[in-house]
């Protein structure tokens, strides 16, 4: 069973991680050196009931959450890696258990705090970051505002002023003009 000399080598290392009783995290390692475009898993619960393909394409990740498991189930995955001309053979099968969901967040874990408190820490940094976009692009708003206020002004004391002269009743003050439409000069 040899694989073809363009397709890229099995995936290496393969590792299932934070499982949970409905998801798990599958993560592999791609031997150095091969051009590599994609991954396939295969994921299929051991008693036959449920079988998944998830292949993704244009993507240097490593990693994938599997997600909508039986809580308290036998699974297999296996992992191909997607080259430019095929997929290589398929990795070595990996066994996992997914948790009983009241095994989620045991009661009696010293480390409990912790695992919610790093859930929240994530998404407070996300918050954070979302909050920092927001505001940067309200001070872009007031600034464009207080700009186009400012133009708004000048335009309107400009407009304001030319009311005036063109309104100015004329005057025995006034310079006279001449014929030819100048303006006279005194000495």
């Amino acid at each position: 069973c040899l694989a073809h000399p363009d397709r890229p080598p099995s995936p290496v290392n393969v590792t299932v991680t934070q499982l949970k009783a409905n998801s798990a995290t599958v993560s592999w390692d791609v031997p150095e050196g091969d051009v590599v475009i994609g991954y396939a898993i295969l994921q299929q619960r051991q008693d036959g009931q449920m079988q998944r393909f998830i292949r993704e394409v244009n993507t240097t990740n490593r990693a994938c959450v599997l997600w909508d498991l039986a809580e308290d189930a036998d699974y297999i995955i296996q992992v191909q890696s997607i080259g430019l001309y095929g997929e290589s053979q398929a990795s070595k099968r990996v066994h996992f258990r997914t948790l009983k969901e009241t095994d989620r967040l045991p009661s009696n874990s010293s480390n409990q705090g912790d695992i919610t408190m790093e859930g929240l820490d994530k998404d407070r940094q996300l918050q954070t970051g979302e909050i920092i976009i927001i505001v940067a692009v309200l001070l872009m708003w007031a600034a464009v505002i207080a700009l186009f206020c400012r133009q708004y002004d000048i335009i309107k004391d400009n407009d304001s002023n030319n009311n005036k002269e063109k309104t100015k009743p004329s005057s025995e003050h006034s310079t006279p003009e001449r014929p030819s439409g100048g303006l006279l000069r005194s000495k």
